[in-house]
């Protein structure tokens, strides 16, 4: 049978449009700038497995490149600026950013493969956070402390210098808000470092900040992990990391800070649960727990990927969350209306398929997808259907490691103190949920279960001004929020001797 071309057509004319005047080289220096090595790779449009464009592939000599005018700018025109001429020029930048949001959503959308409406939403909400950190760090103060007549004692909070960020591929333009925003807002300069799955939009966001950041303030080289991040984790020029990513890669992220002893921010994997309680409104949990999963093909660190539900309400709760799943059906994310897009590149749908496989053998029952939808329009690309498993032990696979992608797991409960047991029986401890009309329970079960975040009848509970961040192998520091700065900034104690007037 043919393949229908309807969606490549529609993809490469979307392509063609919006790489028209696109050249993705790094980005260093306030400048465009090719690879030391020459070198490029293609980025891939996951909907139709058909090229974007060509990125400047970077090495040890690119990073260098960067961290030296990141360097130079931190210690020269940045460094000068207080907080409020910082948060003009962000405020300058997004200005021209918001005139290109539907450039950036359709990039995003491209290059990940977000549904379109979504993309825009994050685009949006990127910005938001840019501003936000922008607005915060000019409240932003040093403390005087009483320490008697004979001392004056006070604290400077001031900024670490070059900000290394290695970006990931799942949010690329949301990401950047809460890390390259807060890096800024708090007078550092930055190295950003993209993933090669979702170099468009990173890029671009760097591109327009022409002729209104400092040339050197924010810097972009494109590559591969092992080319390009890893010289940037040990640089000796970079005084503050921060990675977002898996738990292997953070691992050796921390362990290149350690040579330097440079300070690191990780925001790692999750195996978040979702607690449905027997006098939860079902019918709401349902959904708001098949959103959590499947908002962004599942691919979300603190995705909702393992549903606990008390045994009483189980069956009637599992058909709910069946009917729920159906409403995110694979579609083209370039069409109005479809809710969820394909995997982001073909190792990502090779690993799912696999945990669907693993599952199975493990003994878990099978009760929706499992498999590549039947759309004969999707088959190009790396499209998987909503998957369920019911009848899932918490010590299987299946319910202990992280699957990135659209896999929800069901395990019953008896009691509280058994729901609680299973939530925190999980090395990661990013995000989870509580369903429960009883606001006792929420919050008992808030303060016991072991996770960053604990969001009441609701998932993806986030915001601007909202900590984010994990317990355990989930990660180290806070995201989104006013402490964020923190992150970025070192205290300076000043104690100054009084003397005696001699008046």
């Amino acid at each position: 049978m043919a393949t229908d071309n309807t969606l490549i057509e529609r993809h490469e004319a979307a392509i063609d449009d919006a790489t028209a005047e696109l050249t993705l080289d790094h980005w260093i220096d306030g400048a465009h700038a090719e690879p030391a090595s020459g070198e490029r790779f293609e980025t891939v449009d996951p909907a139709a497995a058909v090229p974007i464009t060509t990125v400047a592939s970077g090495t040890a000599a690119d990073i260098d490149d960067a961290v030296e005018a990141a360097s130079a700018a931190a210690d020269g025109e940045w460094g000068d600026t207080t907080a409020r001429e910082r948060a003009t020029l962000i405020s300058d930048w997004m200005d021209v950013c918001r005139e290109h949001v539907d450039e950036l959503a359709r990039l995003e959308s491209l290059d990940v493969g977000k549904p379109l409406a979504f993309a825009r939403d994050e685009v949006e909400g990127a910005l938001e956070f840019f501003e936000y950190y922008a607005s915060v760090a000019q409240a932003s103060h040093g403390e005087q402390i009483p320490f008697g007549t004979e001392n004056h004692v006070y604290t400077r909070e001031e900024p670490y210098g070059v900000a290394g960020q290695i970006l990931p591929w799942n949010y690329p333009l949301s990401l950047a808000g809460w890390k390259v925003g807060a890096a800024l807002a708090a007078g550092n300069t930055v190295v950003a470092k993209p993933s090669e799955q979702a170099p468009c939009t990173i890029t671009r966001l760097a591109q327009l900040s022409a002729d209104i950041l400092p040339d050197g303030v924010f810097n972009v080289v494109n590559g591969f992990g092992e080319d390009a991040g890893a010289p940037l984790t040990e640089h000796s020029g970079v005084d503050k990391l921060s990675f977002t990513g898996s738990v292997p890669v953070g691992q050796q992220v921390m362990k290149a800070a350690a040579d330097d002893v440079t300070p690191v921010t990780l925001e790692l994997g999750g195996k978040s649960p979702y607690v449905v309680f027997p006098d939860a409104d079902l019918e709401a949990a349902a959904e708001t727990a098949a959103a959590g999963i499947y908002y962004n093909t599942g691919q979300s660190c603190d995705a909702c990927s393992r549903i606990l539900v008390h045994e009483d309400v189980a069956d009637e709760f599992t058909d709910l969350f069946l009917d729920a799943a159906d409403y995110w059906e694979p579609g083209d994310p370039l069409v109005d209306g479809t809710t969820m897009g394909p995997l982001t590149f073909a190792d990502q749908y090779e690993k799912v398929d696999d945990y669907v496989e693993i599952g199975q053998e493990e003994g878990a029952t099978l009760l929706a997808g499992g498999e590549p939808p039947a759309a004969e329009a999707l088959e190009e690309g790396w499209f998987y259907e909503p998957t369920v498993f019911g009848d899932v032990d918490n010590d299987s696979r299946l319910a202990q490691e992280e699957i990135f992608g659209p896999v929800q797991c069901l395990i019953t409960f008896e009691s509280y103190e058994e729901a609680i047991e299973l939530a925190n029986d999980v090395p990661y401890g990013l995000a989870s949920g509580v369903a429960t009309q009883d606001a006792s329970l929420a919050h008992r079960a808030a303060a016991d279960i072991e996770a960053g975040s604990v969001w009441i009848n609701e998932y993806h509970g986030g915001g601007v001004g909202i900590p984010f961040g994990g317990y355990k192998q989930s990660g180290i520091g806070r995201e989104c929020a006013r402490e964020t700065l923190g992150e970025y900034t070192q205290t300076k104690a000043i104690n100054v001797a009084l003397d005696e007037p001699e008046l």
